[in-house]
C-alpha cells in the first residue's frame, strides 16, 4: 500500500475525484433527461411522446452516476456523510420522492390506457421539477456551508430554480441534436428563453462561493491566482456568446451543427464544476471536514478502490454502448 507514497493522502483525494467525476457525469446526464421532463407542458402530445423517446434508452444508465457519488461518499467519507445527508435531509427526500414518480411515469405513460395518459405526463413533468428543484436547493445550501438561515435559504432558492432552468436548456439543446422539424425548431426556441438561466446560474455561484468565506475569496483574488483564474470567466462568457450565436442560426437546413450548442453547454458544466471543485478543495463539508479528515481507512479504501476498479469501467462501457446504439435521431417510442 506504500508503493504509490502514503496512502492517507492519494487513496481520499482519488476518491474524492471519483466522486466529482460522477457529481459532473449525472449532472449533465440526467441533467439533459431532468430537463427534457421540465419542458414537458410546452409541448403537445404527439411532441411529448417524441422527447420520451429521445432519453429512453439512456435516463436509467444516466442515475447509476448519482447512485455511484452517494456510494463513494457513504464508504469512503462517512463522516461526511452523514453531515452533509443530515443537513439536506429534506430536500433528499423530496428528490427521491421525485426520482421514483418520474420511473413510474416513464413507464405507465406508455402502457396505461390513454385516458390515464395525460395524468402519467404530468408525473413526470412533476417529478422532473421536484429533482430538479431539490437538487438546486442542495447545491445552494451546500454553498452557503450547509447552514440554514433566512439568507441562505433565499440563496438556494434561488440556485433551485437557476439549476432547474439551466437543466431545461441542457434538456432543450439535446432534443435540438435529437429531434426534427417542428419540435426542434422548439427546442430552439426554448434553449433561446432557457440560457438565462445557465448564466445566472453560474453567476450566482462565482459571485457567492468567494464571499462565503475568506479562504475561498484569498484562492481566488489573492495574487498571482487572480491573473492565473482570470480567463476562467472570460471563457465563459465565450462559450455563451457561442451558444447565443448557434441558436440565432438553427436548425440549420442540412441540420448540420444541431449537436454544437449541447456540446457547448456541457463545456459550460464542465467549467462551473471545475471552478467549484478548486474553491472548495481540500474540504468535502466546506469549512468543516477536509477530505483527508473525512476519509475512511487506508486498508478499507485500498479494498473500495480495487472494487471501483471493476464497477466503473462497467458503468462507463455500458453508458458508452447505449449513447453509440441510440445514436442519432429519436424515433417513436413503442413498447411492441
Amino acid at each position: 500500500m506504500t508503493l504509490f507514497g502514503d496512502p492517507t493522502v492519494w487513496l481520499p483525494l482519488v476518491f474524492a475525484a471519483l466522486m466529482g467525476v460522477s457529481i459532473l457525469v449525472y449532472v449533465v446526464l440526467d441533467g439533459f433527461d431532468l430537463g427534457v421532463g421540465v419542458l414537458f407542458p410546452f409541448a403537445d402530445e404527439a411532441e411529448r411522446d417524441r422527447m420520451v423517446a429521445s432519453i429512453g434508452p439512456f435516463w436509467d444508465a444516466n442515475e447509476t452516476w448519482l447512485v455511484l457519488a452517494i456510494g463513494i461518499l457513504l464508504v469512503a467519507f462517512p463522516s461526511a456523510h452523514g453531515a452533509i445527508l443530515t443537513a439536506l435531509y429534506l430536500p433528499v427526500a423530496v428528490m427521491l420522492i421525485g426520482l421514483i414518480l418520474r420511473g413510474v411515469a416513464f413507464e405507465f405513460r406508455v402502457k396505461a390506457p390513454h385516458r390515464w395518459k395525460l395524468f402519467w405526463d404530468r408525473a413526470f413533468f412533476g417529478g422532473s421539477l421536484m429533482t430538479s428543484l431539490s437538487q438546486g436547493y442542495m447545491l445552494g445550501i451546500y454553498i452557503m456551508g450547509l447552514e440554514i438561515t433566512v439568507f441562505t435559504t433565499a440563496f438556494s432558492a434561488m440556485t433551485a430554480i437557476a439549476l432547474t432552468v439551466a437543466y431545461s436548456f441542457i434538456g432543450a439543446t439535446w432534443l435540438i441534436m435529437k429531434t426534427e422539424s417542428q419540435l426542434q425548431r422548439k427546442a430552439v426556441n426554448w434553449a433561446k428563453g432557457g440560457i438565462w438561466g445557465v448564466v445566472l446560474g453560474l453567476g450566482a455561484v462565482s459571485v457567492a462561493s468567494p464571499f462565503v468565506s475568506q479562504r475561498i475569496f484569498e484562492k481566488w483574488f489573492s495574487i498571482p491566482e487572480i491573473f492565473l483564474l482570470a480567463p476562467l470567466p472570460l471563457i465563459a462568457l465565450g462559450l455563451v456568446a457561442l451558444l447565443w450565436y448557434a441558436l440565432r442560426h438553427l436548425p440549420a437546413r442540412n441540420d448540420s451543427f444541431a449537436w454544437f450548442p449541447f456540446v457547448i453547454t456541457i463545456a459550460l458544466f464542465v467549467l462551473g464544476f471545475f471552478g467549484m471543485a478548486y474553491s472548495f478543495y481540500p474540504f468535502v463539508v466546506p469549512d468543516q471536514l477536509t477530505i483527508y479528515e473525512a476519509a475512511s481507512a487506508p486498508e478499507s479504501l485500498f479494498i473500495i478502490l480495487v472494487g471501483t476498479c471493476f464497477v466503473l469501467p462497467m458503468i462507463v462501457g455500458y453508458s458508452i454502448l447505449a449513447y453509440t446504439i441510440f445514436r442519432g435521431k429519436a424515433r417513436d417510442l413503442t413498447y411492441d
